[in-house]
């Protein structure tokens, strides 16, 4: 059988560097806010004869536009995010642009007041927020005839916290490399990655406690260990199903989504790795009392013997 709580802390020093990585992205590159966040004016426009994005770019800049933010969708419009715009405003800039580019479609455009984004921003925090109490709550309700039922709860809380953190600190690399943004579609897929993460981590945490009631070992890091060997090929298979679906999604539907697939692919693979190797490990180190061991240097015997 395969022993992966006994490799528990090289475990926990894979997710520590991807913590850590995350960490450092998120506060020397940060998340660019979308509009939903942020005031501002987006505008899709879709052009007659071929223009390339540094082309448009440059238009922009002549036209006092320097910090405005172009993407290509997959149809081959293009999303224009700049500050926010009167009517004046985007009729001149669409004047111009038809001077310029010849005749365009314009698809799509909206406008979001500072007002609106704040409160936006506010409620996505509080959305998280709940989700990540009522999920403690419910977990440590589901397992309370278990001893030390709080514990079940709170390590699905850390890892759920080390997925979305990690989904966070890798959009924010992309992000800076590719130009995103977050909007509401990336909140939706945070949201989706606390949601798929519960599951498969709660899934573990119910095999475990069947064992522990069946009495398979006295040893309560076997009996987890058992579980999760029980379980990791349905979390592995679930998990491969939808990372095909997502990326089907990320090909053939484009920029709509963009945010939502990115951030919830990034999260279903941490939250695959965390629900078998993190969540449970934590439930054996909280059991037998090793959280001195984060911080011991290991024995050079004793890595050698493991």
């Amino acid at each position: 059988m395969l022993d992966i709580i006994g490799k528990r802390f090289r475990f926990f020093l894979i997710s520590g560097i991807l913590v850590i990585i995350s960490i450092i992205s998120l506060a020397t590159i940060g998340l660019k806010l979308g509009i939903e966040f942020s005031s501002g004016s987006m505008m899709t426009v879709r052009f007659e004869q071929q223009v390339t994005q540094s082309e448009l770019k440059q238009e922009l800049v002549s036209l006092g536009y320097g910090n405005a933010i172009v993407q290509r969708t997959g149809r081959g419009d293009f999303l224009i995010r700049t500050a926010a715009l009167s009517g004046e405003d985007k009729t001149e800039l669409g004047n111009a642009l038809i001077t310029r580019f010849g005749n365009l479609a314009e698809t799509e455009f909206y406008s979001v007041s500072s007002m609106v984004a704040a409160e936006t921003a506010n409620n996505a925090g509080i959305a998280v927020a709940v989700a990540a109490v009522g999920i403690l709550l419910y977990v440590t309700w589901a397992f309370r005839r278990m001893p030390r039922p709080f514990h079940y709860g709170v390590c699905a809380i850390i890892a759920l916290l080390h997925d979305v953190l990690i989904a966070l600190g890798i959009f924010a690399i992309f992000g800076s490399i590719l130009n995103w943004e977050i909007n509401l579609m990336f909140i939706t897929g945070i949201l989706a990655v606390i949601g798929y993460s519960i599951n498969n981590t709660v899934v573990v945490f119910d095999r475990i406690r069947e064992n522990l009631t069946k009495g398979i070992s006295s040893g309560f890091e076997i009996v987890v260990n058992t579980g999760v060997v029980e379980t990791i090929s349905r979390c592995l298979n679930t998990s491969l199903t939808t990372v095909f679906t997502l990326v089907a999604l990320l090909l053939f539907v484009g920029a709509s989504i963009q945010n939502f697939t990115v951030v919830f692919l990034i999260g279903l693979i941490a939250g695959t790795f965390s629900s078998s190797c993190i969540a449970p490990s934590l439930l054996v180190v909280w059991e037998k009392g090793e959280w001195g061991r984060f911080l011991k240097r290991p024995n050079p015997a004793e890595a050698k013997a493991k």
